[in-house]
């Protein structure tokens, strides 16, 4: 039996995260739960040109869930608990708020709310810029709380030729936060 992922994909621009995390967890044989926001299809349709149906033919595997329903199984902190974690790629700073705040008008915000109360991996993999200090402190928040943020941020040690190699080592360390074994950049001084 595989292990089980949750990866939400919400509004902010960088839908390539949540999509190249799509790619590599399936090749990796992670059971995933795949939530989107219904701004998180615009992204992805702007940004990507994917739309719903792209989605479940490039990933059937994939179960995808539907923001308003908050009866699903990973809603529950029962269910949840057997999960390797959640990831939130890309993350706006309005799901972020609602995280950080408790605040459920989503099943992505349930998710991570019970991911944080049963102490499941949550990783925000945040897309914003500049922060202000409204982002700030509701990152300390989720931080405080257990939560992982983690900026959109690439290096560059790996000296990166393309924009697919600055995808994968943001990518690569959303998988690192979770320990899951890949080989999407060159580690420090490999």
């Amino acid at each position: 039996m595989s292990e089980s992922i949750v990866l939400c994909i919400t509004g902010a621009s960088g839908a390539i995260y949540g999509y190249r995390l799509l790619e590599v967890l399936d090749r990796l044989g992670f059971h995933m739960d795949l939530i989107v926001s219904s701004s998180g299809w615009l992204v992805l349709r702007e940004e990507l040109g994917k739309t719903k149906e792209d989605i479940k033919r490039d990933f059937p595997s994939a179960n995808l869930l539907n923001e308003k329903d908050l009866l699903s199984p990973v809603a529950s902190g029962s269910r949840l608990v057997k999960y390797r974690g959640v990831l939130v790629a890309p993350c706006s700073m309005s799901t972020l708020a609602c995280v950080a705040h408790g605040i459920n008008q989503n099943l992505i915000h349930r998710v991570c709310e019970v991911a944080l109360k049963e102490r499941v991996p949550l990783v925000l993999l945040i897309r914003e810029a500049p922060y202000s200090s409204v982002h700030l402190k509701n990152m300390l928040e989720v931080a405080q709380a257990g939560g992982i943020i983690l900026p959109a941020s690439p290096g560059f040690y790996h000296k990166p030729q393309s924009l697919q190699e600055l995808v994968d080592f943001v990518v690569g360390k959303v998988l690192d936060a979770l320990r899951i074994e890949h080989n999407l950049y060159r580690r420090w001084r490999d």
